[in-house]
């Protein structure tokens, strides 16, 4: 191994450091945060299957029983999911989802809507008001972790 003289200086240069390219430091830990989802239903076991499984995959969940609640976390947190049941006091899913996407700000969150009602008009006014999928209860955790990894690329 080469050695150095007594008193010179070894300075480490780095290829991209002339290019002017730079991360800041907190892009560098919201790209080690892991996804957020937020669940919004005003069943608190569908809220513990789900967010059960959702945190043994890895991603950090809030948790909201009503579309108030769900609407002030969307907008304070900035959730990369929102899991979504149509009825719920406060809000409703409908009325919530449209409010979601009018705002330019959370208009690029995807919602996962949870239903118990089947009917394929129900699923078509959920895509109206900008679903991008819709589950009808009984839920399967392994289908529901599914849908989110694939909406999340995840």
């Amino acid at each position: 191994m080469p050695q150095t003289p007594p008193g010179t200086t070894t300075v480490l240069t780095f290829s991209d450091a002339d290019a002017g390219l730079s991360w800041p430091a907190d892009d560098w830990a919201a790209a080690l945060e892991p996804p957020t989802v937020l669940i919004a239903d005003d069943d608190e076991g569908v809220r513990d299957l789900i967010g059960t499984r959702l945190r043994a995959a890895g991603y950090r969940t809030l948790i909201a029983s009503d579309g108030r609640t769900a609407m002030a976390l969307a907008l304070g947190e900035r959730p990369q999911l929102v899991l979504l049941a149509v009825d719920m006091p406060g809000l409703d899913g409908f009325a919530f989802c449209y409010e979601l996407h009018s705002s330019p700000q959370t208009a690029h969150l995807p919602v996962i809507f949870i239903s118990a009602r089947a009917e394929p008009a129900e699923a078509e006014l959920a895509r109206v008001v900008g679903a991008e999928d819709y589950l009808v209860r009984p839920l399967d955790p392994a289908d529901v972790l599914r849908r989110v990894q694939r909406l999340l690329h995840h």
